[in-house]
């Protein structure tokens, strides 16, 4: 008899922490509106629209993806690094940026506000004290109480997002939720994906829609077409409207009929999406460096020449704004899984 009660409680008990576990998860689980005004500023200066712009985009990777890190998402075994060089990536992040002092826009994503994973360091205030003079705005799309997986270590809580640092006082700037999700109860532990929309009013009576995304990854791909059609309705819907439109980011999609030129690293084939020919519309511009991978599989450490790398981070143009020139930076993924990009355009 007493066999069978240990038994029963050795079944019962996790079945009953599971089960208060999924109430926490849906009482805290974090839902927010399709958009959402993160800041406005209707005083905000005007930018002269005969002035040439650069933007720099990069997925910092939470300070956590480092060259020698694995991924336990991508079939490595580790979740964060040690705190020392968690501490000594997001300097190295911090020092490369400064390099681009002069860009006008910095649109980062996974930038950690409060999470386990980076040691509770607010990298997004780390970021604004080193960028005094930018205005800041950001949109979560990974805030979770605790996330279970794995097992072994769990990543905990994780608040995180995308974000743009800029010049110039945004006069709004509008969080866009995607659409779609994992079915339940995996969607209470994943990110809640979305991009970040800033507009700043031109001299001429139009504005410059900058805008940061970061599509999802880890599915087999009908998440991020159900993202891109419902990006593609905002982004022809701005256009319309006479303004200047440049999108850009982690679209975890490669572009359409792209050809690496990679000098040593390997192109990543698995998995492998492209985006559609003409997306939006006709005479809309991708831009993007062939030569620069910017960003790498994550199951193992990195090894040039041998891990498998690939280009998915990049900017996406309006017809009525010329790129002068578009560079993506080596650094041989030191500090992130990711590699920054930078853009030059000039309005037409």
């Amino acid at each position: 008899m007493k066999i069978i009660k240990w038994v029963l409680f050795i079944v019962f008990v996790p079945v009953v922490l599971f089960g208060l576990y999924i109430v926490f998860l849906s009482f805290t689980n974090y839902s927010p509106d399709e958009q959402v005004v993160q800041y406005e500023n209707k005083l905000a200066p005007k930018l002269n629209d005969t002035l040439t712009f650069s933007l720099l985009t990069w997925n910092i990777g939470y300070a956590g993806l480092d060259q020698s890190m694995d991924f336990f998402y991508d079939g490595g075994a580790l979740v964060r690094p040690s705190k020392a060089n968690s501490l000594r990536n997001l300097e190295g992040i911090l020092q490369t940026m400064k390099k681009y002092h002069n860009a006008d826009f910095l649109l980062l994503q996974e930038v950690d506000v409060r999470a386990k994973r980076s040691y509770r360091i607010n990298q997004y205030e780390t970021i604004s004290h080193h960028f005094p003079d930018y205005s800041k705005s950001m949109g979560l799309n990974y805030n979770v109480r605790f996330v279970p997986m794995p097992p072994t270590e769990p990543l905990g809580k994780v608040m995180s997002g995308l974000s743009i640092f800029s010049k110039t006082e945004p006069v709004k700037s509008t969080r866009y939720s995607f659409p779609g999700n994992y079915s339940w109860p995996m969607s209470m532990v994943m990110l809640d994906r979305c991009f970040l929309v800033n507009e700043y009013p031109l001299d001429n009576g139009k504005k410059l829609m900058v805008i940061n995304t970061h599509n999802s990854a880890y599915d087999n791909g009908s998440l991020r077409k159900q993202q891109m059609d419902f990006m593609k309705s905002i982004l022809i819907d701005l256009y319309n409207q006479k303004n200047y439109v440049i999108a850009g980011g982690d679209w975890n999609q490669c572009p359409f009929e792209f050809i690496p030129k990679f000098e040593n690293d390997i192109f990543d084939t698995i998995d492998l999406i492209y985006l559609d020919a003409n997306y939006p519309q006709k005479d809309w511009t991708w831009a993007y460096d062939s030569t620069i991978p910017t960003n790498r599989r994550v199951r193992t450490p990195y090894s040039k020449g041998k891990t498998p790398c690939t280009v998915i981070d990049y900017f996406l143009c309006s017809p009525n704004i010329r790129v002068e020139k578009v560079n993506g930076r080596m650094l041989n993924f030191e500090y992130s899984d990711h590699q920054p990009v930078e853009i030059t355009i000039k309005l037409l």
